[in-house]
């Protein structure tokens, strides 16, 4: 094969090779969906008061609180469902695009495009409570502070 677009011969073999090529790039994005769709991530605060769970499109689908909740401030666990809510979806966004590249690569346009808007869709900073708590809560025996600012 020449190169010659006049070739017949040639032509066919180029077509037939993108035709494969075509062929595997939807096999592979079908595993590429498949696999993601499958994806769960759960994840447990240091402290061990929260574990959630969270599915492929980052929904929360479990919470479990241990028994410590009973003696922690009702802010402190908010916030620390919330900071380990962001760190399962930052682990999912972690887990869904080796995925992506392990299945359609990272190559092209395309796959960058799709494993930049899965990080972008899924990954999130925790939410941070700036305000101070009062030492009067501490003295009730509630933990203040949490499982990120303890040391």
């Amino acid at each position: 094969m020449d190169g010659n677009i006049l070739d017949p011969d040639g032509a066919r073999e180029r077509l037939a090779a993108w035709k494969g090529h075509i062929e595997q790039l939807a096999a592979d994005t079908q595993t590429m969906s498949s696999r993601l769709q499958e994806v769960r991530v759960t994840a447990t605060d240091p402290g061990g008061l929260v574990e959630v769970t969270i599915d492929s499109t980052g929904a929360l689908v479990d919470l479990t609180l241990s028994g410590r909740m009973e003696s922690t401030k009702p802010d402190v666990v908010s916030r620390t469902i919330m900071e380990t809510l962001a760190a399962a979806k930052n682990q999912l966004a972690d887990r869904s695009q080796e995925i992506i590249a392990d299945t359609v690569g990272t190559e092209s346009p395309a796959a960058r495009a799709i494993a930049e808007s899965v990080g972008n869709h899924l990954r999130s900073e925790p939410a941070r409570d700036a305000a101070a708590t009062p030492e009067s809560d501490a003295e009730e025996g509630f933990e203040d502070r949490s499982f990120l600012e303890r040391g």
